[in-house]
């Protein structure tokens, strides 16, 4: 799976070396779970933190499940609502609305020092947990924004934006390889999310000059028909990421997560790398 990976970066560093695409610009992480017992990881740089984007969005949502199944959040409609749209939509202010429930945490003005640590305490509860889990070289205790945090959230981030979120491709294939194996909180609860992520990639992916559509561009672009696909899209005006999982018409099933950093408007950087895993992966 090593081999088959690392020949998939490198032929897609070589095409599009014309558009500049550095080897420092590519995350990507995969698992070939062929068989759920023995999953195979294969990884490109998969240990180093980058700005996630919307992909963070899972890990909140993992949050949630987890604090539900614990007792120390009341599951109620309007956060399945909110779960919902910040997975389906991509929704910020549904994802504000779930990580102020999961942390007791709430925008506003600026704090005093006193109570802006006792805010911050509270506010990385979701990095406590994950890091618990042995997640590495993650943060994920900001909530996602379109035109920049404001008062206490502006002071959380930093004045250099030093605290902003990061995760690597190496702890996003492992949480979703969680969910779909029902490992990730109750295997109940990873169905439920598992069914948050799902896409319907047989529809054909929008023009080029429209906002980017996480159930018809990124990874979805790549596959072939009657493959299923499942994933949480990210994208900002310096990145472009896809967690995917699939499962192929002759039953395998394989995870990738490919995060490009410098060319979020290039939609065909993360497709290229796909098809280049599953051509290799289907002649094993």
């Amino acid at each position: 799976m090593q081999d088959v990976l690392s020949h998939a970066v490198d032929q897609t560093l070589q095409e599009f070396s014309g558009s500049k695409l550095g080897s420092n610009q590519l995350a990507v992480t995969a698992i070939d779970l062929r068989d759920p017992s023995q999953p195979i990881h294969a990884s490109y740089r998969g240990s180093v933190p980058i700005y996630p984007a919307s992909v963070i969005k899972v890990f909140y949502l993992a949050a949630a499940h987890r604090w539900m199944e614990d007792g120390k959040l009341k599951d109620s409609e309007e956060l399945r609502r909110a779960m919902r749209d910040m997975i389906v939509d991509s929704s910020n202010d549904a994802t504000h609305y779930v990580l102020d429930s999961v942390t007791g945490t709430t925008e506003g003005p600026e704090l005093p020092e006193p109570e802006m640590k006792v805010w911050s305490d509270k506010r990385n509860a979701v990095n406590r947990y994950f890091q618990g889990l042995g997640y590495s070289a993650c943060n994920m205790n900001q909530k996602p924004w379109g035109d920049g945090p404001y008062g206490r959230e502006r002071m959380f981030v930093g004045k250099n934006y030093e605290n902003r979120n990061a995760l690597t491709t190496d702890a996003t294939a492992r949480l979703l390889s969680e969910i779909v194996l029902g490992k990730a909180v109750s295997e109940s609860r990873s169905r439920q999310m598992l069914d948050l992520l799902k896409r319907d990639a047989s529809k054909p992916p929008p023009p080029d000059n429209c906002e980017p559509d996480q159930s018809r561009d990124f990874t979805s672009i790549a596959l072939k028909p009657g493959t299923k696909l499942w994933s949480k899209a990210g994208w900002t005006s310096t990145v472009r990421h896809d967690a995917a999982y699939m499962e192929l018409p002759d039953g395998r099933k394989l995870i990738v997560v490919t995060f490009t950093v410098g060319h979020p408007n290039d939609r065909n950087i993360i497709p290229a790398i796909a098809r280049r895993i599953l051509e290799s992966y289907r002649t094993e």
